[in-house]
């Protein structure tokens, strides 16, 4: 048996050189204790500044002070201090592991003379934002709320448009250093109790030291992406997105430190919803669900078959030959397709690192500069800087910042097998690429489900936004344990 393992020492003293020893008691500036004599009993009280709300503490010492006025002593001086603490929060330990766990949480730990027990008080307030909008998934209309860095604000957030008693968020910790909170987010009676396993066990087996970059590193345990440039599962910083695959049957992720929730499992069609479709009338949201889509095709075929064709102009009718460069240049097509479609990723990772009030400086640079003095002086060709412009607008109009990004390479892998083979590489290409996706499997669910395997009636309402009255069973790939969202459906 370790020390941390062993009960709590009934001297406060000997519990102050162990949090010395393990914690940097006396050490680190930001771990502190603060002594008391209670009823004739000494009290040690644990705390991690920056982690707590040092009111509540105060309300707490003073509440302890004034026990040696009102109270007299006592054989059961633990009894009497938890039940003067008026606290929703106040949990017994009995192991020091528990007490260093819970003190470099954020809580405080009373330990009392001749006590093997400590009473842990949640008094937590950690560093962090407000909700407000994320900005990856911003609305016209809606709310402007969304996830934050505190993991239990994040499970308020969702609680409040979920009031159901069977939501759960079941509380477990990943990281033998960091110890991260991670809460698993599911509608007992909806969510299939299979996935609710499969997801524990998989957390359960995680031994790393930590998870810093939280919700990304636990995403590469559980679903073992590799290199795999597709997300296997979603994000959301939306509250009402979470909320609305949890009802659906999906299980949520919540990891403390990140703003972002992981949405389990999920389709490369779940990656092309937008919340923007549901907050207007079903006609609107179906045509904007169908201008996103050209745009996503865009992205990852209009470069190559443009290429195509203009290597291959005999494949065009006699009223598109326009479609090929009028010009012709000393550097070959795809060279300069493949500079410009690399020039737009250097501007997409300077406008990450570019402080805002820069930015649109930057922008007129690329666009005046980069754009019109390339076209001078013969580096490009108008026609590569259109298709290229048009291929990154519909990167950019992508839902998912993982998938345009996966589709940004798969197009040059399209891009170097037209270049090589014409006519035959753009064919083997994108069937490569489908065969690809068609493989995938996320959490055992089939990524291009409902068209492989072929749903009619999911597919369906994967191109046609449908009214909320008329969506009354649950998407079926998430087995739901109660199939219908509204009792008429029956």
């Amino acid at each position: 048996m370790t020390d941390l393992e062993i009960k709590i020492p009934k001297d406060p003293e000997k519990m102050d050189q162990l949090m010395k020893d393990k914690i940097g008691l006396g050490k680190s500036f930001d771990v502190g204790v603060r002594e008391f004599i209670i009823l004739g009993k000494k009290v040690h009280i644990y705390y991690v500044n920056g982690l707590c709300d040092s009111q509540f503490i105060i309300e707490v010492f003073a509440v302890l002070t004034q026990l040696n006025e009102k109270e007299r002593r006592s054989l059961h001086v633990a009894q009497t201090i938890e039940n003067h603490l008026a606290h929703q929060s106040v949990d017994q330990v009995e192991k020091i592991s528990d007490v260093i766990d819970q003190v470099l949480s954020g809580l405080i730990a009373i330990v009392i003379e001749n006590d093997e027990r400590a009473l842990i008080v949640d008094v937590r307030s950690y560093p962090g934002r407000q909700p407000q909008e994320p900005d990856t998934e911003k609305v016209v209309r809606g709310s402007r709320d969304g996830y934050v860095e505190n993991i239990i604000v994040n499970t308020a957030l969702t609680r409040r448009r979920i009031r159901d008693g069977r939501l759960c968020f079941e509380m477990t910790k990943v990281g033998k250093r960091s110890k991260t909170d991670i809460a698993i987010a599911y509608i007992d009676g909806i969510a299939d109790p299979d996935l609710v396993e499969i997801i524990k066990q998989e957390l359960d087996s995680i031994d790393i030291d930590g998870i810093p970059m939280a919700d990304k590193t636990i995403e590469e345990f559980i679903v073992k992406q590799g290199y795999n440039p597709y997300p296997i599962v979603r994000y959301t910083e939306r509250a009402d997105i979470g909320a609305v695959h949890l009802l659906e049957g999906h299980v949520l992720l919540f990891v403390d430190t990140s703003p972002s929730v992981i949405i389990m499992p999920a389709t490369f069609f779940h990656h092309m919803q937008h919340a923007e479709e549901y907050r207007q009338s079903p006609a609107v949201g179906t045509f904007v669900r169908w201008i996103r889509f050209i745009g996503v095709w865009a992205s990852l075929f209009l470069l190559p078959f443009w290429l195509l064709v203009a290597l291959e102009p005999s494949l065009l009718p006699k009223a598109l030959e326009f479609i090929g460069p009028n010009k012709t240049t000393n550097i070959p097509l795809v060279l300069q397709i493949f500079i410009a479609d690399i020039g737009i990723e250097f501007l997409r990772i300077a406008a990450i690192h570019t402080p805002t009030p820069l930015s649109t400086a930057m922008g007129l640079i690329a666009a005046v500069l980069i754009g019109q003095i390339a076209i001078d002086v013969g580096l490009f060709v108008p026609e590569v800087i259109l298709y290229v412009a048009i291929a990154g607008i519909g990167t950019f109009a992508t839902p998912s910042y993982e998938v345009s990004i996966a589709n940004k390479l798969f197009r040059l892998f399209l891009l170097a097998a037209v270049s090589l083979f014409k006519v035959p590489g753009f064919m083997i290409g994108t069937t490569i690429i489908i065969i690809f996706l068609a493989r995938m499997r996320a959490l055992n669910t089939p990524y291009l489900w409902p068209l492989l395997p072929f749903d009619p009636k999911a597919f369906a309402q994967v191109f046609v936004r449908r009214t909320v009255p008329g969506s009354r069973l649950r998407p079926s790939i998430v087995h739901p344990e109660d199939p219908y969202r509204q009792p008429s459906g029956k």
